[in-house]
């Protein structure tokens, strides 16, 4: 038996269905639905109540090849469930939506081959395409470099590529966060790694290496970047003997808290931890986590303005490095003798 709920093609509105009601070619409906001045504001106004009396929608990929835009940017990122990236893509998206585009997020395994790969296959989909913290190698961005769609990188710098990108400064923050522990007795610490394809990854670990003008040994132990990685790796991390934690990000730092808690040991009393990009939940935890504010909202804003150059093709200068503040709060405390 036929399905009934079917709305039978003959029913169907078109373009066509509405050039016929409002007795004008299919050439002007679509110029009217594209928004081109070239229609008589009359006759706009014709084909739009006939449209709105026929419940038409015009197709958004059709509109996109009469006006050579789909109206798309797409956003690949290394992981929806870190609320950093949200925070980021949400700003990016406040600029979109007000310049008429919409956002197609993605995210990928982690490996930098399927990123690549996902960027390939996005890039015949959207006008522009945001790498957010990209893992994708050198050799790839230039591949990407190549293309007609513009691509953004965002958190991350790469001096010989030819892309325009923006970044928050890794280095000072992280700098600073070693100079408060040091301040505070701590000699030996251990650095609770994020991914070694991440460009904010090997920021943090340059600076932790440098903080030995301070007099702080440090050893890095590797994880992920995720609350679980954090988790799992506190016992290789106590190994070694450590006063304090310096975390990748807050997620990390989360894990780790909670290892320890299990362990029966006190944050800051006997470890100090520290994190980096404070999340909402950095302000919320018990002890509330010292970290480094990451801006977001001046990230996400930068972002936007850079790919809205591109896409305007207007010539575009990557910014200076946005800075970022340590915040101290109750987890980092006197080093334990």
């Amino acid at each position: 038996m036929a399905d009934q709920t079917r709305v039978p093609a003959s029913r169907r509105v078109t373009i066509n269905t509405v050039a016929k009601a409002a007795g004008v070619s299919i050439a002007t409906v679509s110029r009217v639905m594209s928004g081109s001045s070239s229609v008589t504001p009359d006759l706009a106004a014709r084909v739009h109540k006939v449209a709105d009396e026929l419940s038409y929608r015009p197709s958004t990929a059709a509109r996109g090849l009469v006006l050579g835009s789909l109206r798309n940017m797409g956003v690949i990122l290394p992981d929806l469930a870190n609320a950093y990236f949200f925070d980021v893509v949400k700003q990016m998206h406040h600029g979109a939506t007000a310049d008429g585009y919409r956002m197609l997020v993605a995210d990928y395994s982690g490996d930098a081959a399927d990123e690549l790969a996902t960027a390939l296959d996005l890039l015949g989909q959207v006008d522009g395409l945001v790498l957010l913290s990209s893992r994708i190698p050198t050799s790839g961005l230039k591949e990407l470099a190549k293309q007609s769609t513009p691509v953004l990188l965002v958190n991350r710098v790469e001096l010989e590529v030819d892309l325009p990108m923006v970044a928050v400064d890794n280095f000072t923050p992280m700098m600073q966060l070693c100079g408060h522990l040091a301040k505070l007795g701590h000699r030996r610490i251990v650095y609770v790694k994020g991914s070694d394809l991440a460009w904010q990854n090997r920021e943090r670990w340059r600076a932790i290496e440098m903080a030995k003008v301070l007099g702080i040994e440090a050893t890095a132990v590797p994880s992920d970047g995720t609350i679980e990685g954090g988790y799992d790796v506190v016992e290789e991390a106590l190994t070694h003997e450590p006063t304090a934690l310096v975390c990748f990000n807050d997620l990390t730092a989360l894990g780790v808290i909670s290892k320890l808690r299990e362990r029966g040991l006190r944050v800051p009393e006997d470890i100090s931890v520290t994190g980096f990009d404070d999340i909402d939940m950095a302000r919320h935890l018990a002890p509330r986590l010292t970290t480094v504010v990451s801006p977001k909202i001046d990230l996400g804003d930068q972002a936007w303005s850079l790919m809205r150059a591109a896409l305007n093709n207007e010539a575009t200068t990557s910014p200076p490095l946005i800075p970022a503040d340590v915040v101290i709060r109750e987890s980092t405390g006197p080093a334990s003798r």
